[in-house]
């Protein structure tokens, strides 16, 4: 992995077009950016080695009937960054970032069971004792991020057109309930199917048949059904201070109830929102915000965030460092 990334506009319009359309060949992407084959691959796999985009398949517990939460926690002094690192080592933790100085620890836990979660929030963490406070918040509703969601900050990257051509047009997600009615019970076959997406999102049907003995066929039949179900997203993580955005914040909203739904979707339309939805507790909305730098991030909150009608305090805490997001764990601000 190189100390620096120097990322180019053709870089970022390659990024855009992974994100519309994570899957496509690299013909399909040459062919709308306008360049050859061969320019289009070896730059994909420069980005990929520098650690500034990685392509996997994501799970969304939600689809198979579990519940997902943010975890605060407050740490002895010099004692939260080993906690961190050992969070991020565990599969069912997906988002894990250092905040308030390096005292605090927030991330996401994406238990697949209720044994899984109910192991880490009930016995684990409490016994550990560097950790002096919990606070755990289930996740309501999810208004953007994750599912295949394009990040905004990218939008104008490419023109209407172009995304058309790749298969974009309306953004993949739409707001719905964190936790399926309906959940999907998953295969051998699935499982191994999963697997294969999230070391590659980019794996062909080819080595995905082999890895679940599957033919190619019946392969692409079933990630077509996990990805309509919602069950797996193909997700395109960037390294968003190798794009410039070197100041990230975990943004904690009170909200009015009533304002609750309205300030989710405002929030989702903002480009520096990577993610936002509604949780239990005092904060009744979480956002993550990347900003270029602090003095935009200021501007940010206090004049488009603090101006919803209906918000009534807003808590904006830096990220010291991001550990892991999605499925990737970061070195320094690469993806690893």
């Amino acid at each position: 992995m190189t100390e620096s990334v120097d990322v180019q506009p053709d870089d970022v319009r390659l990024i855009r077009a992974l994100q519309v359309a994570p899957r496509a060949s690299f013909a399909s992407i040459a062919a709308v950016l306008g360049v050859t084959e061969a320019a289009v691959a070896r730059r994909y796999r420069r980005l990929r080695a520098d650690g500034v985009v990685r392509v996997a398949g994501i799970v969304d517990p939600g689809a198979l009937g579990q519940s997902k939460w943010m975890l605060r926690l407050r740490c002895r002094p010099g004692a939260a960054e080993a906690i961190a690192d050992g969070l991020a080592k565990r599969e069912d933790v997906s988002w894990v970032a250092l905040c308030a100085g390096g005292s605090e620890i927030t991330c996401a836990v994406r238990s697949r069971s209720r044994e899984d979660r109910d192991d880490l929030l009930g016995r684990r963490l409490p016994r550990t004792a560097a950790v002096l406070d919990i606070h755990a918040a289930a996740m309501l509703r999810q208004f953007v991020g994750g599912r295949g969601h394009y990040w905004v900050a990218l939008r104008g990257t490419l023109s209407e057109e172009q995304e058309a051509a790749l298969g974009g047009g309306a953004p993949p997600f739409t707001e719905s309930p964190v936790v399926a009615r309906e959940p999907v019970q998953l295969t051998r076959e699935d499982e191994k199917l999963l697997d294969g997406l999230a070391v590659d999102g980019r794996a062909p049907l080819v080595d995905l048949a082999e890895a679940a003995n599957l033919t190619p066929g019946r392969v692409a039949r079933r990630l077509r059904t996990l990805v309509d179900r919602r069950v797996v997203h193909i997700d395109v993580e960037l390294a968003a201070t190798a794009l410039g955005y070197r100041a990230g914040a975990n943004l904690w909203l009170r909200v009015h109830p009533s304002a609750v739904k309205s300030v989710g979707r405002a929030l989702a339309r903002e480009p520096e929102i990577a993610f936002a939805a509604a949780v239990s507790g005092p904060h009744n909305l979480h956002a993550v915000a990347h900003c270029r730098d602090l003095d935009e991030l200021f501007e940010f909150t206090s004049d488009r965030i603090g101006s919803l009608a209906g918000v009534q305090s807003l808590e904006v805490s830096p990220l010291l460092r991001h550990v892991k997001q999605a499925g990737t764990r970061l070195s320094g601000d690469r993806l690893a």
